[in-house]
């Protein structure tokens, strides 16, 4: 099977990161590479010796036999330039790749999952956080039933940070914006809770921003506590922060799925999974005690071996051509997540109200999936 031929669409840190991971996948041909500042595009065109492009539409024009444009541009909360350039791949026909938020406008968001499904291409996400081994063995244990009925998540993520330390940031992508960290950081948090308990039906969500951050003048709301409702009838609940404070056990990353038959708990997203097997009849702990855990600890610390993780899922899926509606990490489920931030914000905004998320689109399945 001949390579797949992809374009990549905006060359700052996270699209060089996305150009190495393609140059690097035999089931990738990276051809070209664009970006509005012609420097940039000429530099990471030279490194993997491909065409360097500053208008999408020259690449699209000259190279109509692509087979991915995977988009990588920033924008205001580093999702504001997602729109047009998906939207344009999208119209050429092609199969599209986009960075999370798949947009920071939900409008726009619904559209692009809408114009992907009229156009009959592929729609994926950078929705990275899953494809890990801890999460890979982590959905191995729920399908051997080593879970149970789920009863529970708990979700932790934030970088390390403190008063102390603090440095007002983040350029002019998140400065003035109020929910710059709350769009572009609850897409991962947010994926991960549905990928292993499923749709969300009830949120809950009461954000702030310390008081350092409000002396310095800082509008970020960084600080995010949500509760959710599954549609299963498990509970869950999410807390994130952006170097506010320094959290402890689990580090910088933690899941736990607490269920009738068992728990696991992955903690720095591709360093470790422990399982906890609940008691076995005639087996008693007392308090303070628990069952001995199994672990596996995979000595991975650094996150960004996610990246190539992720984009060969898509290549693979894409190469396979498997059913729409099995595309793992879709721009419908992309959309979800943002659903869901959209939510907390309005529930933020109504002190803590409770909110419905948006419905999904409905999902439909491929004719050969029938």
């Amino acid at each position: 099977m001949a390579p797949l031929r992809v374009g990549v669409v905006g060359l700052r840190g996270i699209g060089q990161i996305h150009a190495t991971s393609h140059a690097e996948n035999p089931l990738s041909d990276l051809v070209a590479v664009c970006d509005v500042i012609k420097d940039r595009a000429d530099e990471v065109a030279a490194k993997h010796k491909v065409k360097a492009y500053t208008r999408l539409q020259d690449m699209l024009d000259a190279h109509p036999d692509l087979d991915i444009v995977d988009v990588c541009t920033g924008g205001h909360e580093n999702g504001g330039w997602h729109f047009e350039p998906a939207m344009m791949a999208l119209a050429a026909g092609k199969n599209v790749l986009v960075e999370k938020p798949i947009s920071n406008d939900i409008a726009e968001a619904r559209e692009m999952v809408r114009f992907a499904a009229e156009k009959d291409v592929y729609l994926g996400c950078n929705l990275n956080h899953y494809f890990t081994e801890p999460a890979r063995l982590a959905r191995g244990l729920m399908d051997e039933g080593k879970i149970g009925e789920q009863i529970y998540c708990l979700h932790r993520m934030g970088f390390i940070g403190g008063e102390d330390i603090y440095k007002r940031g983040g350029g002019p992508n998140f400065e003035d914006f109020p929910y710059s960290h709350t769009k572009a950081f609850l897409a991962h948090p947010f994926s991960l809770m549905r990928h292993f308990c499923g749709d969300i039906t009830h949120v809950q969500a009461f954000m702030d921003r310390p008081g350092f951050r409000r002396h310095a003048g800082d509008l970020m709301v960084s600080i995010a506590s949500i509760h959710v409702r599954f549609v299963s009838g498990a509970i869950g609940y999410m807390f994130s922060q952006r170097g506010d404070a320094t959290m402890g056990m689990g580090g910088w990353w933690s899941f736990e799925l607490g269920g009738s038959k068992g728990t696991f708990v992955i903690e720095n997203c591709v360093e470790k999974l422990s399982y906890f097997p609940a008691p076995k009849p005639g087996e008693k702990f007392g308090l303070g005690e628990q069952p001995v855990p199994i672990v596996t600890n995979t000595g991975a610390k650094d996150f960004g071996i996610t990246f190539p993780s992720r984009i060969n899922a898509f290549l693979e899926d894409v190469s396979r051509a498997v059913p729409k509606n099995k595309l793992r990490a879709s721009g419908r489920d992309a959309l979800a997540t943002l659903e869901y931030t959209f939510a907390a914000i309005e529930s933020y905004e109504q002190g803590g109200a409770l909110v419905r998320p948006h419905a999904l689109p409905a999902l439909k399945r491929d004719l050969k999936d029938q």
